[in-house]
């Protein structure tokens, strides 16, 4: 009842729960009939039913099935799932290259400027090359792979060479991408799309756009398959690998692992490496399956962010950062439909994310608000089975 999974559900339901507290407070029925609550509390709390049911019942509908739209065939009751999927897409690949990093005992906050140079390199590729379809677009996310992984390497660099904080380093650099791509966006002859004046780059060619997975009406494209295929990837690299013992054993001890013989510098670029790739992969998913008109220095939509919640909310673990992607895709994808159907404001989902990151990171909160036991304490049970055992044992002493 301890475990990870248990608070990782309990984290869920208990911001839930806060979320539709937010929700009915906000809600104007519910204001207006609490002008006379003692005098009719059920009109209170039925209005509070509807406005929470209502809004979580539109982000089910917004983000698994839109059943109000069964009439219309197939296509449209199961299209909220799949926006879930295509909002869910990135998330997984970033959440990878944060929870890779904290098997290692590092905590990558650079995936905005990863991501920036992995879709500056993939863009370029898309729009620069005339090369065939699916090999354009492997060319493309390749590119985009390499340029994160050698941003997320510079930071393990740093880290492994001189000592230097990895959480100041991704920081800066952050900043450093985000800049340097905003000016390579802004100046002809680099990034800029030739003929405009605005920040943004050239749409991508045609034969480097990832494709629909189901076609129209669906917008979810191949790119969710590759982060599939990133979770089976780095699964086996932590679990199975011999790089992935290392990394595991330098994450609990370093010094141990040192005085063992491994290399706990070059390990420590290593993993920044793979950190690096994977929120590559993210960002280049960005430019060739969510937004190829040309991009921004915005491409990153705020997911090298998320990504670090996903990892935290999957316990650092490859399929549990999946899964955690999942939920936050259905987040992303429902909550668009409880500001539309319900007036809910989306920043309530913004709410419910972050009570999820604080319950994460304060389990004994959430073991004393579910009475579950506290790690190393026992229970009264334990202590008055105990206090039992060894009056009897004085008992039969005190008899023989």
């Amino acid at each position: 009842m301890g475990g990870n999974l248990v608070m990782a559900v309990l984290a869920i339901i208990t911001s839930l729960v806060v979320g539709g507290i937010l929700i009915a407070a906000t809600d104007e029925r519910v204001q207006e009939t609490s002008g006379y609550f003692f005098a009719r509390p059920g009109d209170t709390l039925a209005a509070a039913w509807d406005a929470v049911g209502g809004a979580y019942w539109a982000l089910f509908q917004g983000s698994i099935l839109n059943v109000s739209r069964a009439d219309a065939g197939f296509a449209q009751l199961i299209k909220p799932l799949t926006d879930t999927l295509n909002f869910a897409t990135p998330l997984i690949a970033a959440g990878l290259g944060v929870a890779i990093a904290f098997r290692v005992g590092l905590f990558n906050i650079g995936g905005r400027g990863q991501m920036l140079w992995a879709a500056a390199a993939a863009g370029w590729v898309g729009y620069s090359f005339a090369l065939p379809p699916v090999l354009h677009v492997l060319v493309a996310i390749a590119a985009g792979i390499a340029a994160g992984a050698i941003w997320g390497g510079i930071a393990g660099a740093f880290k492994a060479y001189t000592g230097a904080h990895e959480v100041i380093v991704t920081i800066m650099l952050n900043f450093v991408a985000l800049w340097f791509i905003t000016w390579m966006l802004r100046t002809p002859g680099l990034l800029q799309n030739p003929g405009s004046n605005n920040p943004i780059s050239p749409p991508m060619a045609e034969t480097a756009v990832l494709p629909s997975i189901f076609g129209p009406p669906f917008i979810l494209h191949w790119g969710f398959v590759l982060s599939v295929a990133a979770v089976i990837f780095c699964s086996w690299l932590i679990n199975r690998s011999n790089i992935g013992f290392q990394f595991r054993a330098v994450g609990y001890n370093a010094n141990a692992a040192l005085n063992a013989g491994m290399d706990v510098k070059r390990l420590t670029v290593y993993a920044m490496l793979f950190a690096g790739g994977f929120m590559g992969l993210a960002g280049a998913q960005q430019v060739t399956g969510a937004v190829t008109t040309g991009f921004t220095s915005g491409i990153d939509a705020g997911i090298g962010f998320d990504a670090i919640t996903v990892a935290l909310l999957g316990g650092s673990t490859p399929w549990g950062t999946f899964f955690a992607g999942l939920l936050f895709g259905a987040f992303k994808a429902g909550g668009f439909r409880m500001q539309a159907a319900e007036g809910v404001p989306i920043d309530i989902i913004l709410v419910v994310q972050s009570f999820i990151v604080l319950f994460i990171a304060a389990p004994p909160l959430v073991r004393a608000m579910f009475g579950l036991p506290q790690p190393g304490r026992k229970s009264r049970r334990q202590l008055r089975d105990e206090a039992a055992i060894a009056d009897a044992t004085k008992a039969k002493g005190a008899q023989s």
